[in-house]
């Protein structure tokens, strides 16, 4: 028996070396083409002292900006959320083992008895995360609304 496992031992050390040599002859292959870098920061421009009209331009491109956020909310109506921090947190510092702040917060019914089944959210280290998740993003909690995930974070 012990050799079987010595033996299965060394075929998988042999392969995850190969697989790592093989990996880095692939990644050998990449370079940096300066030219096309300094090309790109040539034509850039500064926008440390951007007119609103240049900031638009680049907000339209990707770039967020709070110029960008307000018309991104505009686009796609992002609303606040409904719930109450504070009822949150208050919910989750005495009841959160139970995962009671969830089922306020909207989540699926499976999600806060996975808490439970969990010996209190794996014995209260999940719950204390969404503590103090809940009170990082207490200005806005709406993306943990109905969120079906375990992890609310």
């Amino acid at each position: 028996m012990k050799k079987a496992l010595l033996s299965l031992a060394l075929a998988c050390s042999i392969s995850i070396f190969s697989f790592a040599a093989e990996n880095t002859e692939a990644t050998s292959n990449y370079y940096v083409n300066d030219s096309q870098v300094e090309n790109m920061f040539a034509t850039s421009a500064d926008i440390s002292e951007a007119s609103p009209a240049l900031l638009a331009e680049f907000d339209a491109s990707g770039t967020y900006t709070a110029v960008a956020k307000k018309q991104k909310e505009a686009v796609f109506n992002v609303r606040s959320s409904d719930k109450n921090v504070a009822v949150a947190l208050i919910l989750n510092f005495f009841l959160g083992g139970l995962g009671v702040h969830r089922a306020y917060l909207g989540t699926e019914t499976l999600t806060w008895v996975g808490y439970i089944l969990t010996f209190c959210g794996i014995f209260g280290i999940v719950p204390l995360v969404d503590f103090i998740v809940l009170i990082v993003n207490i200005d806005d909690i709406s993306e943990y609304e109905d969120n079906p995930k375990y992890f609310m974070w």
